[in-house]
């Protein structure tokens, strides 16, 4: 009796060998597959995040080139600026003059 037990023994550990190797197989491929649709979508996702950013600063750009291009909206730098400053000094300096 002994034979064939070792023989059953051996049949199993084939058996459960095979089952390994094909649970290997099966969770490899799992892994690869979902790497493979997942980097899709991930790239698929940041090229709209891009292009939606792109979109956002073109559009933020022209509306800062459309603000200071109008002259009605942008503030005179001259403002409180006098013609000729000496006239004060002049009205100072001699006081009797008109």
């Amino acid at each position: 009796m002994p034979p064939l037990s070792l023989e059953h023994s051996a049949n199993f550990n084939k058996k459960m060998l095979m089952v390994i190797i094909i649970a290997i197989i099966a969770v490899g491929g799992a892994f690869y597959l979902g790497q493979l649709n997942g980097n899709k979508a991930g790239y698929a996702q940041a090229q709209a995040d891009i292009q939606a950013f792109q979109e956002e600063s073109a559009q933020k750009a022209a509306n800062d080139a459309a603000k200071s291009a109008n002259p009605f909206q942008a503030v005179n730098p001259l403002e409180g600026v006098e013609a000729n400053p000496f006239e004060k000094v002049k009205k100072v300096l001699n006081p009797f003059e008109n």
